[in-house]
């Protein structure tokens, strides 16, 4: 069996990373790891989790519009149901940083934006992507 289990997220600020992730796509608090000198805290949202890890230094490059093209992750994606109302509901966190756009001629109804979270790693929203039959 394998089963998606984390992505791991280096933050400058955990509190505000988690704030973002808790309120904008509903995750929840599901442990704290106590370190000492520093934390590890688990978000869950049904069977994926993000793990916040505090960051040491600074990435090589800022992201821009769908995410970094030096190897590694490029974006965290979240399907929805509807792509402006969730951007509306957002607010103010909705930091566009590409799109949104309409991908009809590939499969009808699929829509994407990206948003940056407050540290400006990269998020996509979605709705209606589908699977190849």
């Amino acid at each position: 069996m394998l089963k998606f289990s984390h992505l791991a997220v280096n933050c400058r600020d955990l509190a505000v990373i988690e704030k973002f992730y808790t309120d904008h796509f509903g995750f929840r608090r599901a442990r704290l790891i106590d370190l000492g000198d520093d934390q590890i805290i688990f978000l869950r949202n049904g069977d994926a989790y993000l793990e916040l890890f505090r960051a040491k230094g600074e990435g090589p490059a800022p992201a821009d519009k769908d995410g970094p093209t030096y190897p590694g992750f490029r974006h965290i994606a979240f399907q929805v149901d509807d792509v402006d109302k969730k951007l509306a509901a957002m607010g103010d966190a909705a930091v566009i940083s590409h799109g949104p756009f309409s991908f009809n001629d590939f499969i009808p109804g699929w829509r994407t934006v990206w948003v940056k979270d407050p540290e400006g790693n990269v998020v996509e929203i979605s709705q209606g992507f589908k699977d190849a039959e």
